[in-house]
């Protein structure tokens, strides 16, 4: 039976740890010289309803080094953007390709496509999570902090697809876990719920950032304004007033408290200058992590589809 990434919700604590640890191995062997044809042969169709920089480029250049290849689909100029049910779509690609990896809008396009398909399907985003980022992110503080169980994950910012994502990683990964929004902007309601399932899971929604941030060993936080929201801009700037990680935020943390932003990133609004420079090598460690991290989704998705 094939396997998806939809949502991190549904995996368990082992298969995100399986993912890391392959991604730790695939990231040795890339960094070693070490030959990586494990897909050689397979195609991925990657479709894109939002646009991207990291999603694009480490999907792509993961497939490569697998010895796979990828082929880019635009929403604009796919049939998908003239209006084919995306049921179509889903068994058409599964007769030309080994696997699909979609970011879009709606969560239920990406649930939709993988009920019809008959390859594996990736999840490069939605408004509703963004498990490959945080999967990345997983890894990153893995790297830095050995282990992340115990740990204190910090969230400042709109309630949007990282804190549902960060949230759920967290949680099952046996990390503490506090979020910062404000009013109006938490998490998706199916994510509190989860937050609240587990009689192990240490978590706190927050009003305040300095709340959220005592203790920290890792902060987290994202633009104010996600894709398509833009035109909420000013109302969004008015209500995250004082939700900006700056030093004095920082002061709060633990010592040798980590900084991650999956970017891009606005300096002097959710994340200080001085901050996201004093922590870069953390954020960019971040950012290549997604091309290990999917490396090694795709491995364990189409290896043997």
């Amino acid at each position: 039976m094939k396997k998806d990434l939809l949502k991190l919700l549904d995996l368990s604590r082992e298969e995100i740890t399986e993912i890391l640890n392959i991604a730790d191995q695939l990231k040795y062997e890339k960094k070693h010289g070490i030959a990586q044809k494990h897909l050689e042969g397979k195609t991925l169709a990657m479709i894109f309803e939002k646009n991207s920089t990291r999603t694009r480029v480490s999907f792509e250049a993961g497939m490569f080094q697998l010895g796979g290849h990828a082929l880019f689909l635009s929403g604009k100029e796919s049939q998908i953007g003239r209006g084919e049910p995306i049921q179509d779509t889903a068994r058409v690609l599964s007769r030309y390709c080994d696997g699909i990896m979609i970011r879009t809008f709606g969560q239920d396009e990406v649930e939709q496509l993988a009920q019809y398909a008959t390859v594996p399907v990736i999840n490069g985003l939605t408004d509703f999570c963004h498990p490959c980022q945080v999967l990345a992110d997983l890894l990153t503080v893995r790297e830095h902090k050995a282990v992340l169980e115990g740990l204190k994950l910090c969230y400042i910012g709109d309630g949007n697809n990282m804190a549902n994502s960060l949230i759920v990683g967290g949680l099952k990964m046996g990390m503490e876990v506090a979020a910062a929004c404000p009013e109006g902007y938490d998490p998706d309601p199916q994510v509190l719920a989860f937050a609240k399932s587990g009689p192990a899971h240490r978590f706190t929604l927050c009003r305040t950032p300095q709340e959220a941030a005592a203790g920290a060993d890792v902060v987290f936080t994202d633009v104010w304004a996600s894709m398509g929201q833009e035109e909420e801009k000013a109302v969004r700037e008015k209500a995250f007033q004082g939700f900006c990680v700056d030093a004095g935020l920082m002061a709060l943390a633990n010592p040798g408290c980590m900084v991650q932003h999956c970017l891009p990133a606005h300096r002097g609004e959710e994340i200080a200058a001085d901050v996201f420079e004093a922590h870069a090598q953390e954020i960019f460690d971040e950012a290549e992590n997604r091309l290990h991290a999917q490396k090694a989704v795709m491995y364990l998705l189409m290896k043997e589809n």
